[in-house]
């Protein structure tokens, strides 16, 4: 059995060659998580290899399997150096992390155990030890020991960048085979809010009615409507049970569902009788945006809503949204209806899209713009200061976060977005296990596209797995968590955005991927902020 110790930033695929690393040291701040990992390769047999940890008090570590899934195809549009797993794959390409200490590997077989290690805010500063033992039968015990030092620093929590990643009740319902209304949802959902908590998320999406995106799904409405002729009743309880809850896993920041359909502003959303458990919808599907129908129900809801949002206190941490991804004449025409009927409304709503087509926040349509990250710098040069997304696109050079794009791009992402001034990121697929844009389950673990390659990129759809109470986190988001760890340390120090010290950084295309790069300036950072900056 071949072992060493690996970065965070490498990925280990089943035929990965030995490395020859037996040293490894690490930097963090107090209050910080940093990982590795320990690899090991077998021979010509096969091996149950077991690993165990130990540091000294305060640290807290946790090891996790590294696990496989398929990747059948590469993302498209991409040349082979802005690939990870070139050669390897198609293929298994190692991300979901289990929380298990053990591994059945086959022979000539290479797997990874990931470490987590947390640095309470109250460490004392030095260096520590932290040993990994790996034992099999029949086989010599392995011991690798990384070293971590702890600096002065403290690191403080992120300021004024909301992330968000949009929430999928409805995949939790189908998977675990519960509903919003049954008290068996709300554990499982305890479990998910802590996760995006503990990876740097401050906002949720709160499904007040079914969110109108990517295809119809089966009904996910907290919000109970009652109907007699033209009066509409609301009982916000299930809202109320939600918000409490994201508020005790230390949620901020609530964003609520589109309330015009996807792509064009055509209709109205579908809300359903009660919380939709025989499916009877308020109005047909095909119900126009602004007409009489569905600007008689806001009249009467939106009042509604801004009473139960300054009553519970989140009107100012609140985020709306008219329609994603308008974009052409036509749907800018429908835009600016829709957006004309909630200033009228509404005026107390401010709104934010994703949306790309620069007219809209020229004209003032959205008063917080979402911008793809192959435009954002556009907007942010006419003046605007936009939140940020990317998705299945772009790819190539660009930033992106799917299953083969190298590890060390992911990391820059807090990096790039404390650089180009962006307010904030939305991503759409934290937990959709769905084949794309239908109802229908699919495993992602077996699963990895949504059946929808070569549009969809692998690893697009979900950073976590759904685990048997919870969620088993991918080494993406655990990568993703760490950048935000950056993006942080950058704002404790003050550094400016045209700082030397990232002039490397150019755009989302254009940037530095060399881990040595982050390593050093991170270094730089812990000094500076350790001594008071």
């Amino acid at each position: 059995m071949h072992t060493w110790l690996a970065s965070s930033l490498i990925r280990h695929y089943p035929s990965s060659r030995p490395r020859k690393r037996s040293a490894l040291t690490l930097h963090a701040a107090r209050g910080e998580t940093v990982s590795f990992q320990v690899a090991f390769r077998t021979d010509n047999s096969d091996l149950k290899v077991t690993a165990t940890s130990t540091a000294p008090e305060p640290l807290t570590v946790q090891v996790r399997r590294v696990g496989y899934v398929p990747l059948l195809h590469h993302s498209t549009m991409t040349e082979p150096e802005e690939l990870d797993g070139f050669g390897h794959l198609p293929g298994l390409v190692p991300d979901p992390l289990f929380p298990e200490g053990t591994i059945h590997a086959g022979p000539f077989e290479t797997n990874a155990f990931w470490i987590t290690v947390r640095v309470p805010a109250d460490a004392k500063p030095g260096r520590y030890p932290v040993t990994l033992s790996l034992k099999a039968e029949h086989v010599e015990p392995a011991e690798l020991t990384a070293s971590l030092r702890v600096h002065r620093a403290v690191l403080p929590p992120r300021r004024d960048f909301p992330v968000t990643h949009w929430f999928y009740a409805d995949a939790l319902c189908d998977w675990y085979h519960t509903d919003l209304w049954k008290d068996s949802f709300w554990p499982i959902l305890d479990a998910y809010l802590a996760d995006l908590v503990s990876h740097g998320q401050d906002t949720i999406l709160v499904p007040l009615f079914t969110p109108p995106t990517d295809g119809v799904k089966r009904p996910t409405q907290l919000l109970r409507v009652g109907r007699d002729g033209d009066r509409y009743s609301f009982d916000w309880t299930l809202v109320r049970r939600w918000i409490k809850a994201a508020n005790a896993q230390g949620l901020t920041y609530f964003e609520w569902p589109h309330l015009f359909t996807q792509w064009g502003v055509h209709h109205a959303v579908r809300i359903y009788e009660g919380h939709g458990a025989d499916g009877k919808l308020l109005w047909p599907p095909e119900t126009a945006a602004t007409g009489s129908a569905y600007r008689g129900f806001l009249a009467q809801f939106l009042p509604e809503f801004e009473r139960f949002l300054r009553a519970e206190g989140i009107l100012d941490r609140s985020f709306f949204h008219v329609s994603d991804e308008p974009h052409g004449d036509e749907h800018l025409a429908n835009y600016r209806a829709a957006r004309a009927l909630l200033r009228e409304l509404a005026p107390w709503m401010k709104v934010m899209d994703a949306l790309s087509d620069i007219r809209l926040a020229r004209e003032g349509l959205a008063d917080i713009p979402i911008p793809q990250i192959d435009v954002a710098q556009d907007f942010i040069r006419e003046g605007f200061s936009p939140w940020t997304y990317f998705a299945c696109y772009p790819r190539g050079r660009f930033l992106n976060r799917q299953l083969d794009t190298p590890l060390i791009k992911v990391r820059m992402t807090g990096w790039l977005f404390y650089r180009t001034q962006v307010r904030g990121f939305l991503h759409w697929g934290y937990n959709y296990w769905y084949k794309s844009q239908t109802t229908e389950l699919i495993d992602p673990y077996q699963i990895t596209d949504s059946l929808a390659w070569p549009n969809w990129a692998p690893g697009d759809a979900c950073m976590v797995y759904p685990g048997d109470a919870g969620p088993v986190d991918s080494l993406r988001w655990e990568i993703f968590a760490e950048s935000l760890q950056d993006y942080a340390l950058l704002q404790a120090v003050g550094v400016a955005a045209a700082d030397p010290m990232l002039s490397d950084i150019h755009d989302y295309a254009d940037f530095p991927r060399r881990e040595a790069w982050i390593a050093q300036r991170r270094r730089e950072l812990l000094r500076r902020l350790s001594r008071g900056r």
